[in-house]
């Protein structure tokens, strides 16, 4: 049965949404140990574009959080895996060994684009398998410790208990208590926009009136210039100043009577 990728993620920031953590000291203490390691896991940010929350989450639930435990699924990082992803390194640090299993192992999570809450909560399922998502029920990998999880878990690779219960935290209700904890913990978050700096109008200097810098013949420029501002053709202007050249001479006349 394949699962509609787009479909889980609405799932996903739904229950996000409707979720309730429940009360537990030891989130706070995960959540807190989680936030103090936030350089090692920014790091591996730096080499992978993987949130460094993200990196974190899986270290804790693929590992319980072990520094010499790779994030791929929990084996020694300085040994070949024998748990799937089988027959991945030795690697020389965690670092490299977390940037293996977020570049080249399923499902990629360097590739990975869409970190909203709906699509960065999906890429976590897919990392653990998408076995909870084929059977329609909340993958415990996710929610675990919220009110959206009550039992049911894969308790080994392809074997499925109905009745067993995740101990482990789950990685909404850490993504939660972490984002309390510190503010860079941020999901589907995008630049502001920028807001546009006010332009004043430009202002157009106050009309020239008739005895104003050249008197009536100034009058007579202005009202050709007006037309042509205007959309009046190049015969309309024309008549339009000679219409204003006759009233100067005849205002000019009567002046110098």
């Amino acid at each position: 049965m394949t699962v509609d990728v787009e479909y889980l993620k609405r799932e996903n920031a739904w229950r996000w949404q409707a979720m309730s953590v429940r009360p537990d000291s030891k989130l706070d203490e995960v959540a807190a140990r989680l936030v103090s390691r936030r350089p090692t896991y920014r790091a591996i940010e730096a080499r992978t574009g993987v949130p460094w929350f993200v990196v974190a989450v899986i270290h804790e639930r693929e590992a319980g959080g072990v520094m010499s435990a790779n994030i791929a699924q929990g084996d020694p990082w300085n040994r070949v895996s024998v748990h799937v992803p089988a027959g991945r390194g030795p690697f020389n640090s965690f670092e490299d060994a977390a940037y293996d299993a977020l570049v080249n192992c399923a499902p990629h999570a360097s590739r990975w684009t869409d970190w909203s809450i709906g699509g960065t909560l999906t890429l976590l399922e897919e990392y653990n398998g998408l076995g909870y998502a084929t059977m329609g029920i909340p993958s415990p990998y996710i929610w675990s410790g919220t009110d959206q999880y009550s039992r049911g878990k894969y308790t080994g690779d392809h074997h499925f208990d109905p009745e067993a219960v995740d101990k482990q935290m789950g990685c909404a209700a850490l993504i939660s208590s972490m984002a309390k904890r510190d503010p860079t913990v941020r999901l589907g978050a995008t630049p502001a926009p920028v807001k546009p700096v006010p332009v004043a109008p430009k202002k157009s200097p106050p009309p020239r009136s008739a005895t104003h810098a050249g008197g009536p013949i100034a009058a007579g420029g202005g009202a050709a210039a007006a037309a042509h501002q205007a959309g009046y053709s190049l015969r309309e202007i024309l008549i339009v100043a000679a219409v204003a050249a006759f009233v100067c001479g005849i205002v000019l006349r009567s002046k110098y009577k």
